[in-house]
C-alpha cells in the first residue's frame, strides 16, 4: 500500500480563531488557537478523506495556511560516529 494511501495524523492550519459554530464541522478534530491561528488535529484513513476535509475548509471560507502529516515515530538517527563505509 502506497504511504500517501494509508491511514495518518494530520495538522490542518487555518487563519483566525474558529468559533464553536466552526469547528462543529470538524468534529473528528481536536482544535487549539495559536498565535491568531486555529490548528486542527486528527486521524484520517486516507487521502481521499483529507481532500475532503479540505474541500471542506474551502466550502466555509476559511483560508487555509498548512497542511501537515504527523509522524507517530521519528525516523531512527545514525550514530554520531559512524564513519563511512569504503
Amino acid at each position: 500500500m502506497n504511504k500517501e494511501k494509508e491511514a495518518g495524523l494530520y495538522e490542518i492550519r487555518l487563519r483566525g480563531v474558529l468559533g464553536q459554530s466552526l469547528l462543529s464541522a470538524f468534529p473528528a478534530f481536536a482544535a487549539r488557537s495559536q498565535d491568531g491561528t486555529t490548528v486542527l488535529s486528527g486521524s484520517l484513513p486516507d487521502q481521499a478523506a483529507l481532500f475532503g476535509v479540505l474541500d471542506q475548509v474551502e466550502c466555509l471560507g476559511l483560508e487555509l495556511l498548512a497542511v501537515r502529516r504527523v509522524s507517530r515515530h521519528r525516523p531512527a538517527q545514525p550514530p554520531l560516529n559512524t564513519k563511512p563505509s569504503r
